[in-house]
């Protein structure tokens, strides 16, 4: 498994839209649900008719986690939901990767905090190693 300074990332055997649904049904065994789901294909075409490869960002959501941290950061949901993101690359692999909130969220300076971006940075990664 790959990893940026601030993802976990693995390229997948499974076709663009397999891999979509195939890490959909490992985050939702992590006690995850998707909030959302955009396109950036289809949007940036739209918008700005430019062409890129399938690219789409979900917004994962914890709900335990998600409560945990709102209740100790009340401007933490600026930092909400966890991004995911499915895309083909120039190789033409499909590249399932999360972001490691334990990286990108390192400046805040909560205990409470702390502990759930541990377990959320935990459950992502476990997420992406089953891929």
């Amino acid at each position: 498994m790959g990893k940026a300074n601030y993802s976990f990332s693995k390229t997948v055997s499974y076709g663009f839209s397999e891999a979509i649904a195939k890490i959909t049904e490992e985050l939702k065994k992590e006690g995850f649900g998707i909030l959302s789901e955009t396109d950036a294909q289809a949007t940036l075409k739209s918008k700005l008719n430019v062409e890129m490869k399938p690219y789409v960002i979900l917004g994962a959501c914890h709900p335990a986690l998600a409560w945990q941290t709102l209740q100790a950061e009340e401007q933490m949901g600026l930092l909400l939901p966890c991004n995911i993101i499915v895309y083909q690359n120039d190789d033409n692999q499909v590249v399932v990767a999360a972001i490691d909130p334990l990286a990108t969220m390192n400046f805040l300076d909560n205990p409470k905090v702390d502990k759930a971006l541990q377990t959320a940075a935990q459950k992502l990664k476990a997420a992406i190693e089953r891929m």
